[in-house]
């Protein structure tokens, strides 16, 4: 899912690419991505756009009329831009925006549509999409402190709730927690001042170096390989692989319908934070440090 970093590249690419133009046609192409009937999706046409905002993960375009199109790429959806009057992707495509310019492809991929898309009229009718998570970039430690301990919460739940904090997901929530040296399943309430200090600065570091790496990137063209993998990323899906910082491998737990990636060494002194299904299986046996686990994996061979 596209996060932070991601959402300011395509709202910077998306300002170059079409601040002041006038939308000329849209093509719905899945009817399931528009969530809203009124205004009427055909009330865009002809409207200008005056630029672009961020709420959270969503992209938020502003149009003349104090009109605002909503949109949530979820997990698969993305942006490209192509030439004008281009044809949609028949199993991938969701919607095209064709401007004088060019045309603004959204596509998904997979059989789950999940992308959303909602127009609204009038400013006041964008609260309705803020989940209120605090903006780390605009926070001051103090702030930033008193949102995280506000209630008793893993890191990695707390850094990826958008009622906590804005913008943040699974990917990122990796990378800064392996910055900071701290387990994704401390608890926020028993974090010391000096832990809270290192997340925050962790946190702030790993969001602008990201929306740094992904602009030089894209330069002067459009975002064309958002992924929540990247090659440069020191944990985030990268199990098993070496540790950037210490040579140990990569460990993974898998949870719900997420993960987390972490660094024993790094992050848990050296220990296998314990899977609730496997750990109850294996009980004793279950392995305590990577070593261990190697030696378990090499007997099942």
């Amino acid at each position: 899912m596209p996060e932070y970093p991601d959402i300011v590249v395509y709202l910077e690419r998306l300002q170059v690419h079409l601040a002041g133009a006038t939308l000329e046609n849209v093509r719905l192409h899945s009817p399931f991505l528009l969530r809203t009937v009124e205004p009427p999706l055909e009330t865009l046409v002809g409207r200008e756009i005056l630029g672009f905002e961020r709420i959270g993960k969503r992209l938020v375009f502003a149009f003349s009329g104090d009109v605002f199109l909503v949109l949530h790429l979820m997990i698969a959806g993305r942006l490209r831009w192509r030439d004008k009057g281009c044809a949609i992707p028949g199993k991938i495509g969701l919607a095209a925006f064709d401007f004088a310019n060019g045309t603004l492809l959204l596509t998904e991929v997979g059989t789950r549509k999940l992308a959303a898309m909602h127009l609204v009229a009038g400013r006041a009718a964008l609260r309705q999409f803020d989940a209120g998570g605090l903006e780390v970039m605009q926070a001051s430690l103090p702030a930033f402190q008193e949102r995280l301990q506000s209630e008793n919460h893993t890191l990695k739940r707390a850094l990826t709730d958008p009622h906590l904090f804005s913008g943040i997901g699974n990917a990122y929530s990796d990378e800064i927690l392996h910055r900071a040296r701290l387990s994704p399943f401390k608890i926020t309430t028993k974090m010391t001042a000096g832990e809270v200090e290192r997340l925050f600065a962790a946190t702030r570091a790993i969001l602008q170096e990201w929306a740094q790496r992904l602009r030089d990137e894209v330069g002067d063209g459009f975002p064309e390989k958002v992924t929540a993998f990247h090659p440069r990323m020191a944990v985030h899906g990268r199990y098993r692989q070496p540790c950037p910082v210490c040579g140990g491998k990569i460990q993974r737990l898998r949870y719900a319908t997420n993960e987390a990636n972490y660094c024993p060494n790094c992050q848990t002194d050296g220990k296998l934070l314990a899977d609730r299904s496997l750990s109850r299986l294996l009980k004793k046996d279950w392995p305590k440090t990577p070593d261990e686990l190697e030696r378990l994996r090499s007997m099942q061979k």
